[in-house]
C-alpha cells in the first residue's frame, strides 16, 4: 500500500460538493429574487419614478422625482444631487400624475401649472 487515495473517488467527491455549493447558490439566488422583489413593490413595480427633467447646462440638469408620498424637485449636477424642494400638496400631487399620464411636458410647463414656490420651510429641510 502506498498510502495515496484514489484519484477517481476523490474527483467525484469534489465534484458533488462543487455541485452542491453551486446548487445552493442558485437557489439562494432565486428565493432572494422573489422576496426582494416583493418586498415594497408598486403596481407598476417602481418606488422611484423619474417625472420629468431638464438640461440646465453642461452636467447641471433639474428634475421631477417621484417617490412615495411626495415629488422631489431635485437639482443634479456633476458631482451632486440637491433637494431644492418637495411637493407634498394633494392637489398639486393630482395634477401632476393626471397630466404626466396623459401627454409628456415641458419641464418648465409642469412647474408653471403646479405654481411652485419654495417656501422658508422647505430651505430647512
Amino acid at each position: 500500500m502506498t498510502g495515496t487515495p484514489e484519484l477517481w473517488p476523490s474527483a467525484l467527491n469534489m465534484v458533488a460538493a462543487l455541485a452542491i455549493v453551486l446548487g445552493g447558490m442558485f437557489l439562494l439566488v432565486h428565493v432572494a429574487r422573489r422576496y426582494l422583489h416583493r418586498v415594497g413593490a408598486t403596481p407598476g413595480g417602481q418606488l422611484v419614478r423619474t417625472v420629468a427633467s431638464h438640461p440646465l447646462g453642461i452636467k447641471k440638469s433639474i428634475a421631477l422625482v417621484e417617490v412615495p408620498g411626495c415629488v422631489l424637485v431635485l437639482g443634479l449636477s456633476g458631482d451632486r444631487i440637491q433637494v431644492l424642494t418637495r411637493i407634498r400638496d394633494p392637489e398639486a400631487l393630482e395634477r401632476l400624475r393626471s397630466r404626466s399620464a396623459a401627454a409628456p411636458a415641458s419641464f418648465t410647463e409642469q412647474l408653471a401649472r403646479l405654481g411652485l414656490r419654495r417656501t422658508p420651510a422647505d430651505r430647512e429641510e
